[in-house]
């Protein structure tokens, strides 16, 4: 972020942009990560947080970025339910706080996820939305980015922008299990995707003989009795990999691109750049990453994206989902560019994933262990392990950040961070 102006981190991860808000319980456990944003925040700025931030973990944060502690505002949103942010913030009676903090200081609002509710917030308080100038200029972009989060949206968008997709149908719910038995006659397995989930929620996985003998699709509830959803082949995928991208008025950018850890279609992990094995696609990546960024910028959209793909066995590459919003990647990139920008090497590898302890442990006792076998990041090494989204409800799965000169570097240093925090197995 370039702006000179403060921003209001709005970390609306309870959003109807992805998934259902009825999909409650997933939203408020993706609610977790919202300390994370603190990474982003600036003299001046304010974050709203779903989720109470440790004394030990802010304190952490200011020290890595240099923030002095009373230059910035941390308002912590009681829980309401699952409900998007906006509503819990004015159920909680905080909007005045939150909009004298903002002040009239040519603030903007900086929300995870582009939705209605966001945009309405930033007019009950009198702020942009960041990046667009006006807050009618990002409502304009609303029904373009709700699209492209949905599998359906994605899939025709992405054919007519002659990207490369797996075989594969759009239907809805009471034509699944019919579509799925036609593709099974030519493939070996399908992948069975909900219309609007992220993360791999929702998703299955079917092959030939679970269906053998009369045995019926069981699919989960999302999407509801009508929903849409996709079905494809089941590609024997080597690699999954993807590319975020920045549209602006002034063009498309490619920020950093890399390979994604997946366990059964859900995001575990990431590791950036990409692996010599996957190299070869970074260019056919970019090229469609640029057309779908030129795309959303005719319709009004500005702002970070992803798309996603999958590297078969031979090595050929596929266009698989669109994440138009701050994905799970771009705010720990954004923290990876900054702790490292007093580096005159070149620009870092990196990766972020979780760990289960065998015990719980609070933050100061993990950030401990780190720092006594000296894998704790260094400012003046610029890498090391960041644990960057504080320490989890259960004390148990940590999610941590690897910085380092090099892939090689990056997986010695998760090999043993795994020993010094007794990471278990599995």
């Amino acid at each position: 972020m370039t702006e000179t102006g403060p921003i209001v981190v709005f970390a609306n991860f309870l959003s109807d942009l992805a998934v259902d808000l009825d999909e409650g319980q997933i939203l408020t456990t993706w609610a977790q990560q919202a300390p994370r944003k603190a990474w982003l925040l600036r003299p001046g700025d304010v974050f709203v947080t779903p989720v109470p931030l440790s004394r030990e973990f802010l304190r952490y944060v200011y020290d890595l970025t240099g923030v002095p502690p009373d230059s910035v505002a941390v308002v912590e949103v009681p829980p309401a339910g699952a409900v998007p942010l906006a509503r819990a913030v004015r159920e909680a009676g905080l909007v005045e706080q939150v909009r004298a903090l903002a002040g009239d200081r040519g603030a903007a609002l900086l929300p995870t996820a582009l939705d209605a509710s966001a945009i309405a917030f930033a007019r009950d308080i009198g702020i942009a939305v960041h990046p667009y100038p006006t807050v009618e200029a990002a409502e304009a972009a609303l029904k373009m980015t709700m699209l492209l989060n949905t599998k359906t949206g994605f899939r025709e968008t992405a054919g007519r922008l002659g990207m490369r997709l797996p075989a594969g149908r759009m239907c809805q719910r009471p034509e699944v299990e019919g579509v799925v038995r036609e593709l099974l006659r030519y493939h070996e397995g399908v992948v069975v995707k909900p219309d609007r989930s992220a993360g791999g929620h929702g998703m299955r996985f079917v092959s030939r003989d679970e269906l053998r003998g009369g045995a019926n699709l069981l699919l989960d509830t999302v999407g509801g009795p009508e929903g849409l959803w996709v079905v494809e082949e089941c590609l024997n995928v080597a690699d999954s990999v993807s590319i975020q991208l920045e549209a602006t008025a002034s063009g498309t950018r490619a920020l950093f691109s890399g390979a994604m850890r997946m366990l059964q279609g859900s995001f575990t992990g990431y590791a950036s750049p990409l692996p010599p094995s996957c190299a070869h696609v970074a260019g056919e990546l970019e090229e469609w990453g640029t057309a779908l960024g030129r795309h959303l910028a005719d319709h009004g959209y500005a702002g970070p994206f992803g798309l996603d793909g999958l590297m078969d066995m031979d090595g050929v590459a596929y266009a698989s989902e669109s994440n138009i919003r701050r994905t799970a990647t771009t705010t720990p990139h954004a923290m990876v560019t900054r702790l490292t920008a007093g580096s005159a090497a070149p620009p870092p590898a990196w990766s972020v994933a979780k760990g289960w302890t065998g015990s719980p442990m609070d933050f100061e006792g993990a950030l401990a262990r780190l720092r006594a076998s000296r894998l704790a990041f260094d400012p003046g090494r610029g890498e090391g392990v960041v644990l960057y989204a504080d320490a989890p409800p259960d004390g148990r799965s940590w999610r941590y950040a690897v910085i380092a000169g090099s892939a090689g570097d990056v997986e010695e240093q998760e090999a043993a961070l795994a020993e010094v925090l007794e990471f278990e197995e599995g």
